[in-house]
């Protein structure tokens, strides 16, 4: 198993963890993950540092921190002969530019895909971009819903992620939580 964490205090915190409870299965990384290989700037809002973007700064920070980060893509890192059978990304606005750099990953291995994503950290891009850029690769999608998982076919943006009120991600019906499998037999 593989963490990226491209904070250097959180990526050290978090070998630490895997270190005290003999997790040796775990590598951490102290990268980015984005649809190339280099380095760019990570945005750390100030006050909230688990929100940073490597894509824009966070719309309600007024005070950030950047950080110059070593940056990967997935199909970079990983040999065509490993197996990765599942993505658990939540990267703040950086999902489809994670997904396009794992495009080959996608294609041969078909993991599951678990993700967190929103309008507000993606505009001006949307969702649907997501949701489309996976579906082309023969991905059908899922949401997460007051605890149940719902059809894709159910999510609607307007009603899911309503901006509305200081807290509105924290509203009962706010979703932000994605799963999406390959379809047996998609060719994408």
């Amino acid at each position: 198993m593989v963490a990226f964490e491209p904070q250097p205090v959180f990526a050290a915190r978090l070998a630490t963890v895997c270190r005290t409870l003999k997790l040796d299965n775990v590598t951490v990384e102290a990268k980015a993950v984005y649809s190339r290989t280099g380095t760019q700037d990570l945005f750390v809002p100030a006050g909230h540092s688990p929100g940073a973007s490597l894509t824009r700064k966070a719309p309600e920070a007024t005070h950030f921190t950047t950080l110059s980060v070593p940056m990967v893509a997935l199909d970079h890192y990983f040999a065509e002969s490993d197996k990765v059978t599942l993505l658990k990304i939540d990267v703040e606005g950086a999902e489809l530019g994670v997904l396009r750099g794992a495009e080959r990953i996608l294609r041969q291995h078909a993991p599951l895909l678990v993700f967190e994503c929103e309008n507000r950290h993606l505009a001006p891009a949307r969702v649907g971009q997501v949701f489309s850029y996976l579906e082309s690769l023969g991905y059908r999608g899922s949401f997460i819903c007051r605890d149940r998982l719902k059809p894709l076919s159910e999510f609607d943006a307007d009603v899911h992620q309503r901006q509305h009120g200081e807290w509105f991600w924290k509203s009962r019906d706010y979703c932000n939580n994605f799963v999406f499998v390959k379809e047996a037999g998609a060719t994408g």
